[in-house]
């Protein structure tokens, strides 16, 4: 599953560049499928969803950090535990996304989508 960065976040921002996908913004950011990754132009989620992946997309928080699901692998392909967690200093601030438990395979299958 993707994780989800709760309201309990402070902003600090120790999460965002430890992100191999660049799925974390600032809160108030505008975010595109293209940042981090090597897609371009319209493609195919794993999803069914269609894209521009260089189009600019609302932010899902003004309040606080957010996480793009469709960006998120669980740093699965890059390294052994989740890399936002491991940095964020608030206990239990990011977490499981109950709304999208995936497998380990789509998540492999993610990263490879997301970096060619």
């Amino acid at each position: 599953m993707a994780v989800l960065i709760t309201d309990t976040c402070i902003n600090c921002g120790a999460c965002e560049p430890e992100c191999p996908n660049q799925a974390i913004y600032e809160p108030g950011a505008e975010w595109s499928m293209a940042d981090g990754t090597s897609l371009s132009g319209t493609v195919s989620l794993l999803n069914g969803k269609e894209v521009d992946a260089d189009e600019m997309q609302e932010p899902l928080s003004d309040d606080f950090y957010f996480i793009v699901t469709d960006k998120c692998t669980e740093c699965k392909g890059f390294h052994e535990e989740e890399q936002c967690i491991a940095f964020c200093p608030v206990p239990d601030c990011i977490i499981p996304d109950p709304d999208y438990e995936e497998s380990e395979e789509v998540l492999i299958a993610r990263k490879e989508l997301l970096h060619g």
